[in-house]
């Protein structure tokens, strides 16, 4: 009898890159990492399909420091060339009240059914985390876009987050309880305890991992 194969779910790569860097910074160098090959020897791991990759980054005021700013943009605009679609936010110090203000007219920019919104909105208010450092806007899209890509527009069955941030779990519940789910990938180094609890699936990486399956070719 010819065994029958199940097709892969498909799956969405949502890197949360400022997560992503403070995490690995001390241990790998981050600027060798290949997006690309990170995302394959993830999905083997998990056993999936990635389908898009998507990097979720602040940028430095040029103002303070402009070469930081101009290496920055053209290490973005590499992993654009690639194929990884970037989005970027500008650091600014706000309070929380201007927080909530920002991420309302982000919401409202968002074209979202009028079932839909109330929902967004409950999950990524939730992500404001600390404001006494410089807030980035990043969370809150991140947290909208995990919703909307794969419970309004149905672009993937599974999303995988590398970020170590707690601050995502109202967004990930939510899409858990639509019986999709999203599973989370980080390094031990911040990788919050809520998310490696048992709730949500996760999966760790090594230094060793990173190294040896996920670095640039000419690193080899």
């Amino acid at each position: 009898m010819q065994e029958i194969i199940k097709p892969k779910k498909k799956a969405i790569l949502f890197i949360d890159g400022n997560n992503w860097y403070h995490n690995t910074k001390k241990i790998i160098d981050t600027k060798e990492i290949d997006f690309i090959k990170l995302g394959n020897f993830i999905a083997n791991k998990l056993d999936l399909n990635i389908s898009q990759i998507r990097y979720y980054n602040s940028i430095p005021d040029i103002n303070e420091n402009p070469l930081l700013y101009h290496k920055h943009m053209e290490f973005l605009l590499n992993l654009e060339r690639q194929g990884i679609k970037v989005f970027k936010r500008k650091l600014q110090k706000t309070s929380n009240e201007e927080v909530l203000k920002q991420k309302q007219k982000l919401l409202e920019r968002i074209d979202l059914c009028k079932a839909c919104f109330p929902l967004v909105k409950l999950n990524c208010f939730g992500c404001i985390g600390n404001t006494s450092k410089k807030e980035k806007g990043v969370d809150v899209k991140i947290a909208v876009d995990l919703i909307r890509k794969c419970l309004i527009e149905s672009e993937c069955d599974v999303c995988i987050l590398i970020s170590g941030d707690a601050d995502f779990i109202p967004a990930m519940q939510t899409i858990k309880d639509a019986k999709k789910e999203v599973i989370t990938t980080s390094i031990y180094t911040g990788y919050s305890r809520e998310l490696r609890a048992g709730k949500f699936r996760y999966l760790y990486l090594t230094p060793e991992d990173l190294n040896k399956n996920c670095m640039k070719d000419y690193k080899k």
